[in-house]
């Protein structure tokens, strides 16, 4: 069985967001693949060490500034490596990224100006895995996940 990795906040049951909160993921297709055991949820913001909750931070060209304008580029850094880590680990056939984060954002990114306006681009995670080959989507994407899914397990299975 193929796993997924996914941002921890759209799996839910551990608040992880910088607000203290959770952004639980409803669909149908995603709760089927948690209740398969198929989820490897991943936080890049904790796994870099920052704190729940903590500061809101933005991506601002290829630094992470919070809104106390310190720069916690490091920390973000070292949690993609870590996301990345794991979703080798578990050989992912593809991620669910949260949009909208400085980590996760797989389409589209706050602006950098904490108006909560977003632009086009990428969280630092979803840019590293990309990078590394894997294939990222944002949670609007659910049913080209479940398409590229069934793709793969097709192609797998054994000739008869």
């Amino acid at each position: 069985m193929r796993k997924i990795l996914v941002s921890e906040c759209l799996y839910g049951g551990r608040p992880v967001r910088y607000d203290g909160g959770e952004k639980a993921e409803t669909d149908q297709v995603f709760l089927k693949w948690k209740e398969e055991g198929r989820l490897v949820p991943v936080c890049p913001e904790v796994f870099g060490g920052l704190p729940i909750p903590r500061p809101e931070a933005q991506r601002i060209g290829d630094r992470v500034m919070n809104i106390e304008g310190k720069d916690v580029t490091e920390a973000y850094q070292r949690g993609a490596a870590e996301a990345l880590r794991l979703a080798k680990e578990h050989d992912a056939a593809f991620c669910i990224l949260k949009q909208g984060s400085p980590a996760c954002g797989s389409r589209m990114i706050h602006d950098g100006t904490f108006s909560g306006r977003k632009i086009p681009g990428q969280g630092v995670a979803a840019e590293l895995l990309r990078g590394a080959g894997f294939t990222v989507f944002g949670e609007d994407q659910m049913d080209e996940a479940a398409a590229c899914l069934a793709q793969l397990e097709q192609a797998e299975q054994p000739l008869k």
